[in-house]
């Protein structure tokens, strides 16, 4: 199973954050402390000042914490990860952590980020949750409130906007006519938008003085969806500002990798939630190919049996031994393990998996998704599994 670290942005922040981490490291505090200005460790701890909730400082903050909880595993013995991605300000701890710059260098650049964005005044943003990007288009356009912008595509069932604060206060009760949930969030600038076209040309003067290095870990960019080249790292986090962040995007270019693990690292789990939705949607998507596929064969079955042809069906073996279910696991073409399990469980096969305590049951014969991936559709859970993530129970 292949491995991604994903690092949070702002918004993850809380006051206490880190606290196992900082005496452990502290060479990077020293380092930040003197970039800063200002200990990190007092900021992220005590926050005496009430700063931390405030772009210039917030961001800074988060990536220290998300670059020491990086270092830990590290430290740990942890193997490094297959892919890094981030969410928005966590872009650059993926970079970082990728070999793309330094941890100072990092630090530097997330420093002058935050004050540019401090500066952006008169904005807003809002979470639409449930809907989709072509519904809230449409609402917007309807609503001649085409000067908001969409922000945020973090999954199917949350999606931000942003935009002038006047014009997102305006866009309120068009989405609740429509009875979409709107929620307000709580940030002065319209972040993610073309009102960040000026922090980005300021930003770009100083990214134009940055050393980038080619990727050592391959990162996916928040405003592609997919993965980073070594030329573009400066113009992906210029564009970053003023584009849209493509999370569910990159997600999804992820779980089409194979079978994936993802892991939150930093502060909270805000990312692991909507990854859970992510997995969802991916599962739905790949249940209505199957769907599709499955038609096409019966109309074709039903040709062949109007032809006059005959099918003969193997008889289905029952009750295999968990030798069987071993071997199995260790086939690496999945179309032979597909095969190889078709002809020993029937669908209805109570099943376990490591991921749930109660018996499963399959709901279809097994597959092959997106031309790589042996699975199959587990009742009640209403999704794919992989094969080798589930064992059949044995009869008695």
């Amino acid at each position: 199973m292949k491995k991604t670290y994903i690092f949070p942005g702002q918004g993850s922040q809380r006051k206490g954050m880190g606290e196992q981490l900082f005496d452990e490291f502290p060479a990077l505090i020293k380092k930040a402390d003197k970039i800063l200005g200002y200990s990190i460790k007092e900021l992220c701890l005590e926050d005496t000042n009430d700063q931390l909730n405030q772009t210039q400082y917030t961001q800074p903050a988060l990536y220290v914490v998300n670059a020491l909880s990086y270092q830990k595993k590290i430290k740990d013995g942890e193997k490094r990860p297959d892919f890094l991605a981030g969410h928005s300000l966590g872009e650059y701890n993926a970079l970082q952590a990728a070999g793309v710059f330094s941890f100072e260098s990092g630090l530097k650049l997330v420093k002058k980020r935050g004050e540019l964005m401090s500066q952006a005044k008169n904005g807003g943003m809002a979470a639409i949750l449930n809907s989709s990007e072509e519904k809230i288009q449409e609402i917007l356009k309807d609503a001649n409130l085409t000067t908001i912008d969409i922000a945020n595509l973090n999954a199917s069932s949350q999606i931000v906007i942003s935009g002038l604060k006047e014009d997102i206060e305006k866009a309120h009760p068009f989405f609740e006519k429509a009875d979409i949930m709107f929620i307000p969030l709580n940030t002065s600038g319209a972040f993610h938008s073309r009102y960040m076209k000026e922090a980005a040309a300021e930003f770009e003067k100083f990214i134009n003085k940055t050393r980038f290095y080619k990727p050592k870990i391959e990162v996916i960019a928040n405003v592609t969806g997919k993965p980073y080249a070594h030329g573009n790292v400066g113009k992906h986090l210029i564009d970053q500002l003023s584009n849209s962040v493509r999370w569910s995007e990159s997600m999804t270019y992820l779980l089409h990798q194979g079978e994936m693990e993802f892991e939150e690292l930093g502060v909270g789990d805000v990312l692991t939630k909507l990854i859970g939705y992510i997995k969802r949607d991916f599962a739905k998507t790949a249940k209505e190919q199957i769907s599709k596929k499955t038609e096409v064969g019966q109309k074709k079955h039903s040709k062949t049996i109007s032809s006059g042809s005959k099918k003969t069906t193997k008889p289905v073996k029952k009750n295999k031994s968990v030798t069987k279910v071993a071997k199995q696991k260790k086939i690496s073409d999945p179309t032979k393990l597909v095969e190889q399990w078709n002809e020993v469980y029937p669908v209805g096969t109570p099943v376990l998996s490591d991921f749930y305590e109660n018996e499963l049951e399959t709901r279809s014969e097994a597959v092959i998704l997106f031309g790589h991936r042996a699975a199959v559709y587990i009742k009640g859970y209403n999704g794919y599994f992989d094969l080798r993530e589930v064992k059949p129970v044995q009869s008695s």
